[in-house]
This record gives C-alpha cells, sequence and structure tokens, in this order.
C-alpha cells in the first residue's frame, strides 16, 4: 500500500481552551502514523472560501455537511464569530492508509459523541428538539478520504507563506501589555514514535496561560546544533573542570599507591577541560541531531538535516520567558520542582525533555538558528507537502 501524507487542523476554540497537547498526545500515540510537519496558521478568507468549497465536494450526511461548512465559515475566518484569534495548528503525518487512520483516531462528526476519540472527548454535536444543530465544536478538521486529502493539501501548501509561519500579531494583548516571545524545543527522546509525550509536555506548558504563535518540527541539523549549543561550550569548560579533576583523582588513585597533591591535580584538570568541554559538546550535538558530529567534517554535509526530529514552539505573552522556564524546572531533572515538566519527564542533563530560551537576547538568537524568527524562505512546510503532491 502506498505510502499518503495527511493532515490534522487543530481549531481555534481548541487553541483558545489550551486543549491542544490532549489533541496532539492522542495522534501521536493512537495513529501509528509518523510525525513529519507542524505549522500556524491563521487563514484569510481566500483559504476559507475554497476549504469550504472543498467539504461542499464531499459524500457526508447533509445535516453534518451543513454544520461543518458553517462552521469553518463561521470560526476560521480573522473576523469570526466569537471574536478570537483565528490561529490553527496544522499537523502533517505520514504512512500507509493514513488519512483513514487519522480520521479514526479524530472521530466522525456524529451526534452520537464518545471518549474513545478526539471528537468524543474534545468536540460537541448538539441538536435540539427539532433535531436542528444548535452547538457545533470539532476540535479538529480533517481529510475525509485521501482524495480530498491531497485538495485540501495543496491549499495549506497554497496558502502556507501568506497565512501561515510566526503569528505574534495575530494574538492582541490589552493596552499597556508587554508581551515576550520565548522559544521552547522539545527534544527528541519525546519525540519517539507513537509517544504522547509531547502532547502532555504541551498540556502542561499550557497552565502558563501562554499563547502558542509558532510550531515547526525540525531535524536540527549538526550546523545548527553547533550554533545553537556553542554557548553551553564555552560554559562547560569552567563548570565541568572541578568534575575533570575528580575523574583524573580516581583515576590515578587506582593506578598509584599515594595521593596525587591538590595542585597537580588543578594543573592536569585545566591541561584537560577543554578536550572534555568538546567531548560534552559532540554528545549534545549527536543527541540533539542523531549525527557524531566528529563523523561530518564539510559545511555542506553540516547543514543536511538530522536524523533525529524537535518540535519547536513559540509561546506568546506577558513574563514569558520566566512562566516557561517555571513550569519546566531546572535542567537537572533530580533538582527540578515536583510538578515540572522536567521533574516529570526528565532523565539527566542532557536527556530532561525540553529548552527554554532564558532571556529575551538568547529567544532572539537561537528563534534565528530554527528557523522561526521571521518567516522563513524557503518554506520548508510548503516544500514538504508539494514533494508528496
Amino acid at each position: 500500500m502506498p505510502t499518503e501524507l495527511t493532515y490534522a487542523m487543530v481549531t481555534p476554540y481548541s487553541l483558545l481552551k489550551s486543549r491542544t497537547g490532549g489533541i496532539i498526545g492522542r495522534l501521536l500515540s493512537l495513529s501509528n502514523l509518523e510525525f513529519v510537519g507542524a505549522r500556524l496558521y491563521a487563514p484569510t478568507d481566500g483559504f476559507v472560501d475554497q476549504y469550504v468549497a472543498t467539504i461542499a465536494d464531499q459524500r457526508m450526511e447533509a445535516r453534518f455537511k451543513t454544520a461543518l461548512m458553517g462552521y469553518v465559515n463561521d470560526n476560521l475566518r480573522r473576523n469570526n464569530r466569537l471574536g478570537i484569534s483565528n490561529r490553527v495548528t496544522v499537523l502533517l503525518f505520514e504512512g500507509e492508509d493514513a488519512t483513514k487512520r487519522l480520521r479514526d483516531v479524530i472521530g466522525p462528526i456524529s451526534d452520537h459523541l464518545k471518549g474513545d476519540t478526539v471528537r468524543g472527548t474534545y468536540g460537541d454535536f448538539v441538536c435540539g428538539a427539532s433535531g436542528d444543530v444548535e452547538y457545533f465544536e470539532p476540535a479538529v478538521l480533517s481529510a475525509a478520504d485521501p482524495g480530498m486529502s491531497k485538495k485540501q493539501l495543496a491549499l495549506l501548501a497554497e496558502y502556507a507563506e501568506s497565512d501561515g509561519g510566526v503569528l505574534e500579531r495575530v494574538v492582541k494583548f490589552p493596552a499597556g501589555a508587554k508581551p515576550e516571545t520565548t522559544l521552547v524545543i522539545l527534544k527528541p527522546d519525546s519525540l519517539r514514535r507513537g509517544s504522547s509525550r509531547p502532547g502532555n509536555i504541551i498540556d502542561m506548558f499550557s497552565r502558563t496561560g501562554l499563547y502558542i504563535v509558532a510550531a515547526k518540527l525540525l531535524r536540527m541539523s549538526v550546523a545548527q546544533a553547533e550554533e545553537f549549543y556553542r554557548p553551553v561550550r564555552e560554559m562547560f569548560v569552567d563548570k565541568l573542570r572541578d568534575r575533570v579533576a575528580a575523574k583524573i583523582a580516581a583515576a590515578l588513585q587506582s593506578q598509584f599507591d599515594f595521593e596525587t597533591p591538590e595542585s597537580t591535580l588543578g594543573r592536569m584538570a585545566d591541561l584537560l577541560k577543554e578536550p572534555n568541554a568538546d567531548c560534552e559538546f559532540r554528545k549534545i550535538v549527536k543527541y540533539m541531531t542523531g549525527v557524531d558530529p566528529a563523523s561530518v567534517w564539510s559545511a555542506s554535509e553540516k547543514k543536511k538535516p538530522g536524523a533525529e526530529k524537535c518540535l519547536c514552539l513559540l509561546y506568546r505573552g506577558e513574563n514569558a520567558i520566566d512562566k516557561i522556564r517555571e513550569r519546566l524546572g531546572a535542567t537537572n531533572p533530580q533538582k527540578a520542582e515536583p510538578g515540572t515538566v522536567r521533574s516529570v519527564y526528565g532523565y539527566d542533563l542532557m536527556q530532561n525533555q525540553a529548552h527554554a530560551s532564558d532571556s529575551t537576547e538568547n529567544a532572539e538568537r537561537e528563534r534565528k538558528i530554527v528557523g522561526l524568527w521571521k518567516e522563513e524562505k524557503p518554506c520548508e512546510f510548503r516544500q514538504l507537502i508539494e514533494s508528496y503532491l
């Protein structure tokens, strides 16, 4: 059976109510599909009009079709019925029979909802005594069949740059507010296939009350990882010196019957602290990319996408940097406060599940490296869809 590419679109109301994490967790853990892309959109009327036209061509019960077309018309526009931000999160999935598998996890549009699907848990379909639809919230939009999936993916590709990307200006704040934007990266071990962990972590961050304004699934290259973690390498030189000295002392004690003077250990540690920092730095780069940097020499090879996936998210709001880092917890999971992301899911200093910017200056530097500063050119999300179509 040929591989299909398909999509799930988390609705504006689901984002507003911080249901995104729960929905993503379900989609990742139950679909048995490869998660290959993510992007936020704020649909223009042009996109909405064409998307509604594709729904009109679908085969479904008339009242459900009418409800779905009405929902998209009323809720996905920038000037919408609820007066909220019309941000939607679009997730791309790949695999055999992908459209059907994803649709089975999302669930049908039905007035007999059960909690065993995404729509059963997070959506609503309420009819009055006359049978008329009084309230409808689908939670997630998706394609009805592979043919429709291609049509709607083509729309997403066409509008990827004009309607999607970094949506910092889409969310409005009260007069006098001073919002910040911070970068969060869910690290490779949280993106293992079939894990609901990314959704769980996003759900934990939702307690900050911040807004997600960008998303990107990234295969970090060696070049990106080396630039991103360069300040960490410099910090390792002196921060890990005492650990180097302790290892030297233990090694010498196992070979000699006398104790090595502290001054000698210090001189030896000073000689080895740079090579040790380089070694630890290479471990981080390999962990984030799945590629041993020692095996890559040319600049072109270093720029190739790595073997591991990360999910990059931008959160925006007042005091965003401090709020996210508070929910994230200390770098060392053993020292993180109970209930924080790293205390719950972290293993050690490196495999601590997520990274978050520690200042506005670093947020800017890091966003530029991962391609979430301004609108990226060319748009990788559009290229991914077009390569399939």
